[in-house]
C-alpha cells in the first residue's frame, strides 16, 4: 500500500501554525461585501420596487428622522424646562398661601388672603376646618403618571414640605390640590393653563402640516417624472413588440426629455434602416426576375437532344423562382403593412379553410375570438408557411389557440417524422429546411414575422408525434 502522504502525514505546516486561529483572517474587502450581502439580504424585501415608491421613500426618511429629533429636543429640553418651571410658580404660590395662613390664622385674615390668591394669583381657594387628609388613593394602572404631574408633585414636594394630594380628574380646566393643615385641609383649585404650555400644539402642527405640504409637492413633482419614464417604458415595449404609436412627447426633467429624445432618435434610425434594407433586398429579389427569365427563354430554344438536361435546369430554375416570389410577398407586407387590432381566432379558421385545398381539413381548437394588434397578411403568411411545412412532412395537420399569462399561443401540430432537438435552432436559418416542394425560407421568414410582433416562433414535441411550432404573440 502506498504511504499516507496526506496533510496529516506532512504534520504541521509552520506557515499556516497547528490550530485553525492561526490562519489569517479575510481581506477586508471580503468582510464588508460578506457585511453588505447581509444587510441587502434583510433590507431588499423592505424597499419598494417602484421608482415613485422609492422616490418618495428618500424624500419621506429624511422628513420623519427630522421631525423625529426636533420634537426630542423640543420635548425632552425645552418643553421640559418650561414644564418644570410652570409647575414649580404653582407650588411656590400654593406654599405662599400656606405659610400665610399659618401666620395669620385670624378668621378676617383668611378672608384676606383667600380673596388676594384669586386675583393676584388665580388661585380658588377652601378651608375645610377640623378635615383630616387621608392616604392618597392608589392610582389605577390604566392612568399612568404624566410627566407634567410628577414635575407637579415634585415641586409641591419642595416648595410646601406638609402632606397634600392632586386631583386631575374630577375638573378638565383645573387641577384640585389638597393640602393638610394642622386644623384642616386645604383646597387649592388651579387652572391648567398655568401648568400647560399651548406652544407644544403649535409647534407639533406646524411642523407636522409643513412637513405634509413639502412631502405633497414632492410627491406631485416625482410622479410627473416617473409618468414620463413610463410613457418612454410603455412607448419601447410597445416598438418592440411591433406596435408602433409614433414618436413620444418628451417631457419631466432634463434627463428625462433627453432619455425621450434619443428613444425617438433611436426609433427613426431603426425603421430607416429597416425599411432601406427591405427594400433594397425587394429590389434585388425583383431584379433578379429578368435573368431568370433569360435562361428560361434560353432553355426553351435549346435543341432537342438537349431538352433532357434543360429539363433539370428548368426546375432548379422554378424553385429559384419560388424563393424570389415568397421574399419579395414578404418584403413588401413588411413595408406598407402596419398593425390593427385583428381577431386571431378568426385568422387562424381562415388560413386553415385556405389550406384545406391542397390537403386534409386542418383541424382548429381555439377559443371563440381573441383580438391582437396584427399585421395581419403578414401573419396570414407566417400561418401558411408553417401549415406548409407541416402538410410536406405529415398526413396530419392540428392548429390550436390558446391563453397563456401574457401571450397568446398559436401551435400548428403534425405527425411527421419531426425535426431532432439539435437541429430545431438551425431549422430557422435561410436554406437550411429547404426540401422538394419548398423554398428553405419558410420557417425564417415565418420568424421574422413572428419576431417583428414583439413575439417568437418555437420548435418542439408534438402530441401528434411529430413537430410543434408554436407561435406566441404578447397580448
Amino acid at each position: 500500500m502506498a504511504p499516507d502522504i496526506g496533510p496529516s502525514a506532512l504534520g504541521p505546516d509552520p506557515a499556516w501554525g497547528d490550530e485553525p486561529e492561526a490562519r489569517p483572517a479575510p481581506p477586508a474587502w471580503t468582510r464588508r461585501r460578506r457585511w453588505r450581502g447581509l444587510v441587502g439580504a434583510v433590507l431588499r424585501p423592505l424597499v419598494p420596487r417602484g421608482l415613485l415608491a422609492r422616490s418618495l421613500l428618500i424624500v419621506l426618511i429624511p422628513l420623519v428622522v427630522t421631525q423625529g429629533i426636533a420634537l426630542q429636543i423640543f420635548y425632552g429640553t425645552h418643553l421640559d424646562i418650561i414644564s418644570r418651571r410652570l409647575a414649580g410658580g404653582v407650588a411656590g404660590d400654593v406654599g405662599m398661601v400656606v405659610e400665610l395662613l399659618s401666620r395669620y390664622p385670624v378668621q378676617e385674615e383668611r378672608g384676606w388672603i383667600f380673596r388676594e390668591a384669586a386675583w393676584r394669583l388665580e388661585l380658588s381657594l377652601a378651608f375645610e376646618p377640623g378635615a383630616y387628609l387621608g392616604r392618597p388613593a392608589a392610582r389605577p394602572a390604566s392612568l399612568p403618571l404624566l410627566p407634567l404631574e410628577e414635575d407637579l408633585e415634585n415641586a409641591l414636594r419642595e416648595r410646601v414640605r406638609l402632606p397634600f394630594d392632586t386631583d386631575w380628574q374630577s375638573d378638565p380646566r383645573s387641577v384640585i390640590i389638597r393640602v393638610g393643615l394642622p386644623d384642616g385641609v386645604l383646597h387649592v383649585e388651579a387652572p391648567r393653563k398655568r401648568l400647560f404650555s399651548g406652544t407644544l400644539y403649535v409647534f407639533v402642527i406646524w411642523l407636522v402640516g409643513a412637513a405634509s405640504l413639502l412631502f405633497l409637492a414632492a410627491a406631485l413633482f416625482m410622479k410627473n417624472q416617473v409618468r414620463a419614464l413610463r410613457r418612454l417604458a410603455a412607448a419601447a415595449e410597445a416598438f418592440g413588440k411591433g406596435r408602433d404609436s409614433g414618436p413620444i412627447k418628451p417631457e419631466g426633467a432634463a434627463e428625462v426629455r433627453q432619455a425621450a429624445a434619443a428613444f425617438n432618435g433611436m426609433r427613426a434610425n431603426i425603421r430607416r434602416f429597416v425599411a432601406q434594407r427591405t427594400e433594397m433586398l425587394a429590389g434585388i429579389s425583383h431584379d433578379l426576375r429578368t435573368p431568370l427569365t433569360r435562361l428560361r427563354l434560353g432553355l426553351a430554344m435549346l435543341p432537342a437532344d438537349a431538352q433532357e438536361d434543360a429539363a433539370a435546369m428548368t426546375g432548379d430554375l422554378e424553385e429559384m423562382e419560388r424563393m424570389v416570389a415568397s421574399y419579395l410577398a414578404f418584403a413588401r407586407g413588411e413595408v406598407l403593412e402596419s398593425p390593427v387590432p385583428t381577431d386571431l381566432v378568426a385568422l387562424v379558421r381562415e388560413v386553415a379553410s385556405r389550406s384545406a385545398a391542397d390537403g386534409p381539413a386542418v383541424a382548429v381548437e381555439a377559443p371563440d375570438s381573441l383580438t391582437l394588434p396584427l399585421r395581419a397578411d403578414a401573419m396570414r403568411r407566417c400561418l401558411g408557411n408553417l401549415i406548409g411545412n407541416a402538410r410536406r412532412h405529415a398526413g396530419r395537420v392540428a392548429i390550436g389557440v390558446r391563453l397563456a399569462p401574457g401571450w397568446a399561443e398559436v401551435s400548428v401540430d403534425d405527425d411527421g417524422p419531426g425535426i431532432p432537438e439539435a437541429s430545431r435552432e438551425g431549422a430557422f436559418r435561410p436554406f437550411a429546411s429547404f426540401s422538394a416542394g419548398g423554398t428553405g425560407l419558410g420557417l425564417t421568414i415565418a420568424r421574422d414575422i413572428a419576431r417583428a410582433h414583439g413575439g417568437e416562433i418555437v420548435l418542439g414535441e408534438s402530441g401528434m408525434g411529430g413537430l410543434r411550432a408554436t407561435i406566441r404573440l404578447p397580448i
